[in-house]
C-alpha cells in the first residue's frame, strides 16, 4: 500500500524557517517523482516543488514564488523527501501536501498518490 506521511508544519513568524518531511512507503522511491503542493483557504491548490532522484537521474522543480527560499531534497535510504522553507512570508500560509507519481514532472493533476496535509502558518 502506497503511503505518504507529511510532517513538520507549524506556526512561525515571517522571515522564519520550517522543514517539512514526507515519509514514503509502498513503492520504489527512486522511480517516482515526489512533490509538495499547497492550498490556502479560498485558493486553488498550487504546486510548490518536486524531485526525482536516482543514481543515474536527477530532476527538480520549483515554483517561481518559492525559488531562492525553498530547497527540496531527498534521502533515498530513508525514503524521505524534505522541503526546507526559509524566509517564510505570510502568503506561504497554507496546508502543504506531499504527493507522488510514476513519471517526471510536477503537475498536480498527474499525481496518483497523496498524503494528508500539514498546516504551515506564517504570521506577520
Amino acid at each position: 500500500e502506497v503511503q505518504l506521511q507529511a510532517s513538520g508544519g507549524g506556526l512561525v513568524q515571517a522571515g522564519g524557517s520550517l522543514r517539512l518531511s514526507c515519509l514514503a512507503s509502498g513503492f520504489s522511491f527512486d522511480e517516482f517523482t515526489i512533490g509538495w503542493f499547497r492550498q490556502a483557504p479560498g485558493k486553488e491548490r498550487e504546486r510548490v516543488s518536486c524531485i526525482k532522484r536516482s543514481d543515474a537521474y536527477s530532476y527538480s522543480f520549483y515554483a517561481d514564488s518559492v525559488k531562492g527560499r525553498f530547497t527540496i531534497s531527498s534521502d533515498n535510504a530513508k525514503k524521505t523527501v524534505y522541503l526546507q522553507m526559509n524566509s517564510l512570508k505570510p502568503e506561504d500560509t497554507a496546508v502543504y501536501y506531499c504527493a507522488a507519481w510514476y513519471g517526471q514532472g510536477c503537475p498536480s493533476v498527474l499525481m496518483t498518490h497523496w498524503g494528508a496535509g500539514t498546516q504551515v502558518t506564517v504570521s506577520s
